[in-house]
């Protein structure tokens, strides 16, 4: 399967991400956008969005971006710096980029983005197993 293909696959298959209303913004090898609006049952008691809505938004992408070479690849790391606090209604884009590819191991750094301004930083270690996307 072509690898701008795979993260359109892959959502069509992720009851979560759909549910978040997460969408592919643009899809090539190597590097994935996906973007969501927050919901106000995102929103946390501090009526700001709950981390795990940035979280999951970067995780997505960095899902994606990580299979886009053709075999199944799976979180073993990930982390995030949480940089500014996210309000209902804002739009957000998370834009993945695979800084290096190995046989076995790939490095993804992924923006998570309000406009142009940077509202996360989430960095991702994927397993590529030899499983070929189909």
């Amino acid at each position: 399967m072509e690898g701008n293909k795979i993260p359109h696959k892959m959502l069509s298959l992720d009851a979560f991400s759909q549910w978040l209303g997460i969408e592919v913004i643009s899809a090539e090898l190597g590097k994935v956008k996906v973007g969501l609006t927050i919901r106000k049952e995102m929103l946390n008691s501090m009526n700001k969005a709950h981390g795990g809505i940035s979280y999951s938004l970067a995780d997505t992408a960095f899902g994606f971006a990580a299979n886009t070479h053709g075999k199944y690849a799976v979180s073993i790391e990930t982390s995030i710096n949480h940089i500014v606090a996210l309000n209902e209604g804002d739009c957000l884009t998370a834009e993945s980029v695979i800084e290096k590819v190995g046989n076995k191991l790939g490095f993804n750094i992924v923006e998570v983005k309000r406009g142009d301004e940077l509202v996360a930083l989430f960095k991702g270690v994927v397993y590529r197993t030899s499983k070929d996307w189909k």
